[in-house]
């Protein structure tokens, strides 16, 4: 219901400013721009479907080999005390739970390739146990805010662009990246944590806690220890031989269990061309009103909007030209990207504004595409308090990224 609401207001808003910049602005360029939007939107989620289908075949695959060897079992009885009080109504051991961990242990080696496949993957099993085929339930809900939270250990696609940019030094913002997007991540799981009524103050979850600040706060130490260079050697070759074990690993585990590993792999391979022709309606749906509302111009007025609020408070201003990214973000990935680079271009890649938008990048996910993508997967219409708390992740993501880069940089 939700995405039904944002699909309507994308258009309304696009086309009331249409008709003021045409009227009053004599612009006889927006309405063009407007509908060569939703035919140029259209054909990106046609490709990135299709894009997507091989990737998806690949990896459920894969996991299918796991499915059959074992491993996804195994994860899920080791991880079954973290998350059956993180996904209470999950049951204890269910096989599910190896696959969620996969999915978000790509997502934050930034293995994009692997994780979506297996976050569809997830998504297909959490829908089984769901009694209201059409409505999301508590645990896919959690699952998705994990999601669009975006828990990144490792950005090598934002160093990397820093470094194509002119960075003197591109890693400059690994720290205040990985404090942004760990503040974000946290405030998804407290806020949907109360929407769904669980107790996160008890000794396992606190300890779970506790040891993943001491992983990052390790990471955080071992990184800022080593070159650009070395870094980003070390964080590409990491998550590659980490993907590749995982590979391994699975197929080990069939031939161990003596199962048909290319007929299991085949098995998995057809369900992810199946996934990837079912969520292409979903797809054009969310980017073609995505489309239609950048190219009205709302954006900028947006933009232009909170630039005029702060400076009337008296307000630093600094921040505002990397806010385009921020908003972007939860929309579009590839559009965020884009207004990552342009700050970057504009402003320069060591300016305040450039780390800013390279952090702003990191910090969370494209909410509205994963909900699109991984609900539409499986068919569910009412997504109850996902947006809401996939927002709040979104918003303490901005909030803390601004706040650390004044830190750190301002």
């Amino acid at each position: 219901m939700v995405l039904n609401y944002i699909f309507i207001a994308f258009f309304l808003i696009a086309f009331a400013i249409g008709l003021v910049k045409l009227v009053f602005l004599g612009d006889i360029t927006v309405f063009p721009a407007i509908i060569d939007s939703t035919f140029e939107s259209a054909k990106t989620a046609f490709e990135i479907s299709i894009g997507l289908t091989g990737a998806l075949s690949l990896w459920l695959g894969i996991m299918k080999i796991g499915e059959k060897g074992g491993i996804v079992n195994s994860l899920a009885r080791l991880l079954s005390p973290v998350f059956c009080r993180l996904f209470p109504d999950i049951p204890k051991g269910h096989p599910v739970t190896g696959t969620i961990f996969m999915n978000i242990a790509a997502n934050m080696l930034g293995l994009d390739n692997a994780a979506t496949p297996m976050g569809l993957k997830a998504m297909g099993e959490l829908q089984e146990m769901n009694k209201d085929k059409a409505t999301a339930t508590n645990p896919m809900i959690m699952f998705l805010v994990l999601n669009t939270s975006g828990l990144t250990l490792i950005p090598v696609s934002i160093m990397v662009y820093r470094a194509q940019l002119g960075a003197a030094n591109p890693t400059d913002v690994f720290i205040p990246l990985l404090l942004a997007t760990f503040f974000s991540t946290l405030t998804g799981i407290v806020v949907t944590s109360v929407f769904q009524k669980i107790n996160l103050f008890n000794r396992t979850m606190l300890t779970v806690a506790g040891i993943m600040c001491l992983i990052v706060a390790t990471i955080i130490w071992g990184f800022s220890m080593m070159g650009r260079e070395t870094m980003d050697i070390v964080s590409t070759t990491a998550a590659n031989v980490i993907l590749m074990s995982i590979i391994c690993t699975f197929i080990i585990s069939g031939i161990r269990r003596h199962i048909n590993v290319y007929d299991a792999f085949i098995e998995g391979a057809k369900e992810g061309f199946k996934t990837a022709v079912t969520i292409i309606p979903y797809l054009v749906a969310i980017l073609v009103g995505i489309g239609v509302f950048r190219a009205s111009g709302a954006m900028d007025w947006l933009i232009g909007g909170i630039s005029f609020a702060v400076e009337s408070l008296g307000g630093n201003t600094d921040f505002v030209g990397a806010l385009p990214t921020a908003i972007m973000k939860p929309l579009s990935g590839s559009g965020a990207r884009g207004m990552m680079v342009d700050a970057m271009t504009q402003y320069g890649a060591d300016s305040f504004v450039g780390r800013l938008a390279s952090v702003f990048q990191g910090s969370t996910d494209t909410t509205f595409y994963i909900l699109a993508v991984y609900f539409g997967s499986v068919g569910i219409r009412n997504t109850r308090h996902a947006v809401t708390c996939g927002l709040a992740a979104d918003f303490a993501g901005i909030i803390a990224a601004t706040v650390i880069c004044y830190i750190f940089f301002g």
